[in-house]
């Protein structure tokens, strides 16, 4: 497959005649090149009507990217406030229902193993119908679990709502990434492709702060309400449906060209770029056979199985690092520290949202200007150092040691650190990653894999942490997720590309020529195979 140095949706400039000056570092801005724009605004023609032209459709396509990105994230709410909201809920399910402690950790993980299966079937759902029309059925799926959750009568009831709502944030989770990914310009993809993590944030605080609001009512009926809250975000996906476009690569693979050139024209800044991405697009689905996607999974090429390891590690190692163990069990792991009383307990939990949601912006704001690996470092060592210092202060409580108000502040201190590292790193920039490195062909379903594994992950933890604690103690699980942190940050080292600034088909290319390991700027020499290809 050819390199196109062009900018993806939106980052334009090509190798015909002067472009190829657009292509060569500008010295004063080290590791750049220079933008349409930026040529246009220096070379003063005096046009200012043609300039504000300009900048007014380059100002409608970013809100229009953005609008869609939102679109996109709002599953991503309704994983967030689950997560949240079951950390509370559960106290009062357990004091209605009557439930084991078994039930417990069955009713809180079983929502992450089968969303697995929603994240398996959305990459082929998604090629079928479409990435719009898979977010749509996610929400329709997960509004019929959580009907079915807020008017559960039994423990047996809940669980099939529980398992319908999985379902749907199984697609949910898979297609947000690909869809914004596939959307945005290369320059704002980091940023656009982490929305989903703020809006899982967000969720995973409204699902504390509605814990809280709701524990004064009555057992029987807080869960329920608190529950029931979290159908609002899907009917808004319903609405937006009838607005925002279908992703301009699916249409090319669909062979629905006009339509692809329509949509691009709504997210690009030219007619020139429209064309440019539109051919992009167009050779990067004509560059792989037709043999089936999961055979060449099975069988993958080098290139395929670098980006297999990288997409899938990356997003198991996002979760067994104990993340999910630490937001939905926070009021047992501050009931464990010595904090008493379930108002207390729920208040100290809207802390550790509070933390976790604000960190996500520290992310949002670096992620294309520092990079992907930097800030998997600061998270990764973070959070090996954040989860030990949890388990030396809940050790120290544990056996009487020094201060209870000391030890009880600096484990709420590590808990919300930890959350934090993991938001400005690893939490989102797992899956910016899984929708950049595979190609085209495979990207849906190559994601769809991933998340499969995050979750099966993210489950396995949930399920477990009860009865790990019982075995080990509490301070002993987080001894072993800061361990497993610290591996995480080999991984990062050895495994990780770095894909700040580069268009989808260059991190392809990247992959193809086994060089994701060395620095991520297009080289001269790259420019050089571009004209002799022209």
């Amino acid at each position: 497959m050819g390199l196109s140095e062009t900018r993806e949706n939106g980052d334009g400039g090509g190798v015909h005649g002067s472009g190829l000056k657009k292509l060569l570092p500008l010295p004063s801005r080290k590791g750049r090149y220079m933008r349409m724009d930026e040529d246009l605004a220096q070379e003063g023609d005096g046009n200012e009507l043609g300039r504000t032209d300009f900048g007014d459709r380059k100002a409608s396509a970013k809100k229009f990217v953005l609008a869609c990105a939102v679109f996109a994230s709002l599953n991503s709410l309704l994983l967030g406030y689950d997560v949240g909201v079951m950390s509370g809920a559960i106290l009062f399910i357990e004091e209605d229902l009557r439930i084991t402690e078994v039930q417990q950790e069955i009713l809180v993980g079983c929502l992450s193993v089968v969303s697995l299966l929603g994240s398996l079937a959305g990459g082929k759902t998604s090629d079928i119908v479409g990435r719009k029309w898979t977010i749509g059925l996610a929400a329709i799926v997960f509004q019929c679990g959580g009907l079915i959750m807020a008017f559960a009568p039994s423990f047996l009831f809940l669980m099939i709502g529980r398992l319908m709502a999985g379902i749907g944030i199984g697609f949910g989770v898979m297609i947000a990434p690909v869809y914004i990914a596939e959307i945005s310009p290369a320059l704002a993809r980091g940023t656009l492709t982490s929305i989903p993590e703020i809006f899982i944030n967000i969720g995973i605080l409204l699902g504390y702060i509605s814990n809280y609001v709701f524990s004064e009512l009555p057992a029987h009926l807080s869960w329920r309400v608190m529950l029931g809250m979290g159908i609002l975000p899907s009917v808004f996906v319903a609405v937006a449906l009838f607005f925002v476009p279908e992703s301009p690569r699916w249409l090319v693979m669909e062979n629905r060209l006009e339509e692809a050139r329509f949509v691009l024209s709504r997210i690009c800044e030219s007619e020139e770029e429209i064309s440019q991405r539109l051919a992009e697009i167009e050779e990067a689905a004509g560059t792989h056979s037709e043999k089936a996607v999961w055979r060449e999974f099975l069988r993958p090429s080098p290139a395929l199985r670098r980006m297999l390891i990288a997409g899938i590690g990356i997003q198991c190692f996002q979760q067994v690092t104990g993340i999910d163990a630490t937001v939905y069990y926070s009021p047992a792991i501050f009931k464990d520290a010595g904090i008493r009383g379930n108002k207390s307990l729920l208040a100290a939990t809207v802390a550790v949202g509070f933390a976790k949601t604000l960190f996500i912006l520290v992310a949002i704001l670096l992620i294309d200007k520092v990079g992907r690996k930097p800030l998997l470092y600061a998270s990764t060592v973070g959070m090996t150092c954040c989860l030990f210092v949890l388990g030396v202060a809940l050790h120290l409580l544990r056996h009487g040691v020094g201060s209870r108000e000391v030890g009880i502040s600096v484990a709420v201190a590590a808990v919300c650190a930890n959350v934090g590292f993991f938001s400005v790193g690893i939490g989102p920039i797992c899956w910016v990653l899984s929708a950049e490195i595979f190609p085209l062909r495979l990207r849906a379903q190559a994601v769809g894999l991933g998340a499969a594994g995050n979750r099966i992950c993210s489950g396995l933890v949930a399920m477990s942490f009860l009865s790990l604690t019982r075995v080990i103690s509490t301070a002993g699980a987080f001894f072993l997720f800061s361990g497993v942190s610290a591996v995480s940050v080999l991984f990062v080292y050895a495994c990780v590309p770095e894909t700040k600034g580069k268009t989808l088909e260059q991190i392809e290319l990247m992959f193809q020529r086994g060089d994701e390991g060395k620095p991520t700027e297009v080289q001269l020499g790259d420019v050089e195979r571009l004209v002799q290809k022209e």
